[in-house]
């Protein structure tokens, strides 16, 4: 941990970090050290952005299409190609499945966006 690092608001030394964040338990006040000192490299990051199969923009509400058959893990249920999905909602995951949505007669689950296309 960097002993130089206090928060900006209260001056606490008792930090911490969570993802790119660092929160001050004190306080409660979150920030990006690289944005608070003007780094641009942190401003000028990659494109974040969600893509379909297609290369379309993501975004949240959006209704997308399953192109292709995915079995769903644990169970002996298959979300078939063509099912439409609305009112996806981007999440940030390490395993790739960046999108949460609730599929009828399945339930809610989690798709990566390389199986779909914006409807």
């Amino acid at each position: 941990m960097d002993s130089e690092l206090k928060c900006p608001e209260c001056n606490s030394e008792h930090v911490y970090q969570d993802g790119s964040l660092w929160i001050c338990p004190e306080c409660a006040h979150e920030w990006n050290p690289q944005l608070a000192a003007g780094d641009a490299s942190a401003e000028a990051s990659p494109d974040q952005s969600v893509k379909d199969a297609h290369g379309n923009v993501l975004n949240d509400g959006d209704s997308v299409t399953v192109i292709k058959d995915l079995k769903v893990k644990g169970s002996s249920l298959v979300v078939k190609g063509g099912t439409k999905v609305k009112g996806i909602r981007l999440v940030d995951a390490a395993d790739g499945h960046n999108i949460s949505c609730k599929i009828d007669g399945i339930g809610a689950m989690n798709l990566k966006s390389e199986f779909v296309k914006k409807a």
